[in-house]
């Protein structure tokens, strides 16, 4: 059963960047501060949660505050074509995995969830090529 799984995902996802990270923090505005002397930059900045990026790769950190209620802690892989986005998400349920439905975001992406064969919640995001706009 786990050739034919391995070979099944290998036929339906192409994952190219690991975009980013979601924790849980009690306080959003003083996780915020910390990383940002680490040297990060806020691109999305809202009342339960926070977005920031690192470096030219622009590596991703999602900061999610205790109000915030549409994802927990996951990884997530990014793509820059949401057309190769929804077709994961058919190709997915097609091969019998279960992932949460396809849906737009506040900040521009699109994604669905799911868990790894290890409990593990990712998700497999949409990121316009231009990055994600910003909101501070």
């Amino acid at each position: 059963m786990e050739a034919e799984m391995k070979a099944a995902i290998t036929n339906i996802i192409n994952v190219q960047r690991l975009g980013h990270v979601a924790i849980r923090v009690k306080d959003v505005e003083r996780a915020k501060t910390f990383y940002m002397t680490l040297g990060m930059k806020v691109v999305w900045d809202d009342s339960d949660w926070c977005y920031l990026e690192a470096g030219p790769g622009k590596d991703g950190l999602a900061l999610l505050g205790p109000g915030y209620k549409a994802a927990g802690p996951h990884f997530a892989f990014h793509f820059t074509d949401k057309d190769e986005v929804k077709r994961a998400h058919t190709e997915l349920i097609e091969a019998g995995f279960h992932v949460g439905s396809l849906h737009d975001h506040r900040d521009g992406t699109s994604s669905f969830y799911l868990k790894d064969t290890e409990g593990n919640w990712l998700e497999i995001l949409y990121q316009p090529s231009t990055g994600i706009p910003a909101k501070e």
